[in-house]
């Protein structure tokens, strides 16, 4: 059981193992936040446990698969109830990343799916309460420009993109049903970034995105639920 962290701001973050999840982890214990990092494998995070071990105390690494519903109750059971000012559902895989007609792996196809639209929908609906008891009240759910139907011209990457379109539908459906407990909800896409999904021709920095999308977080009021914004606060049409 942990006890409730207050009056310092607290975030949880999932997938924060690498890319902008670890970023995020980073920045928010240097800026002196109670920092949950939700990850996989927390054995093998490395550069995770570097941050962990200068935090003095402030950033601990706690287990979780977000597909697994018994992995989320038992993070939930874990922290008992601590409150989030913000949480950030950043877990998500590639999964077939030259899916196009005729080469689909279905089975890929369900992975993906699974990791990016129903984990993230457990992780959210699991942690409502601990974001509703908080101070700010910030749901933050890490997506993607691919996810975008109007912005979408290309016939490729129909695997993740299909993920993340789905995931902000469910986005902006909890924005409406949580919208009378004044809890913020959006979807960010964070850029093309290295050396995360798509290797290093990629031109954003883990950092760079992170740091932006805190900027913004930060500024978020009623009138930001429910949207879908680039991490350099352009309005990204679903």
């Amino acid at each position: 059981m942990i006890a409730y962290i207050r009056p310092m701001q607290a975030v949880l973050v999932t997938g924060a193992s690498r890319g902008a999840g670890l970023e995020f982890v980073h920045q928010c214990g240097a800026d002196g936040w109670r920092v949950f990092a939700c990850c996989r494998t927390p054995g093998q995070a490395s550069e995770l446990a570097v941050i962990v071990d200068q935090s003095n105390g402030h950033v601990t690494v706690h287990p979780l698969n977000v597909d697994d519903a018994l992995s989320v109750t038992d993070l939930n059971n874990e922290l008992d109830g601590q409150p989030f000012d913000v949480l950030v559902n950043n877990a998500g895989i590639l999964g077939q990343g030259n899916a196009t007609r005729g080469n689909i792996d279905y089975t890929a196809w369900q992975n993906c799916l699974s990791t990016n639209v129903l984990g993230s929908t457990r992780v959210a609906e699991t942690f409502a309460d601990n974001i509703i008891a908080s101070k700010q009240r910030k749901l933050i759910t890490i997506s993607s420009r691919r996810g975008s139907i109007a912005a979408t011209s290309v016939p490729n990457s129909v695997v993740y993109r299909s993920s993340k379109a789905a995931v902000n539908m469910v986005t902006k459906n909890l924005a409406n049903d949580l919208r009378p407990q004044d809890i913020i909800i959006t979807s960010f896409h964070p850029g093309w970034m290295r050396p995360d999904m798509r290797g290093s021709i990629a031109p954003t920095l883990p950092h760079d995105s992170a740091r932006c999308i805190r900027q913004i977080i930060a500024k978020l009021g009623p009138s930001d639920n429910g949207v879908f914004l680039n991490y350099d606060d352009e309005t990204i049409p679903r």
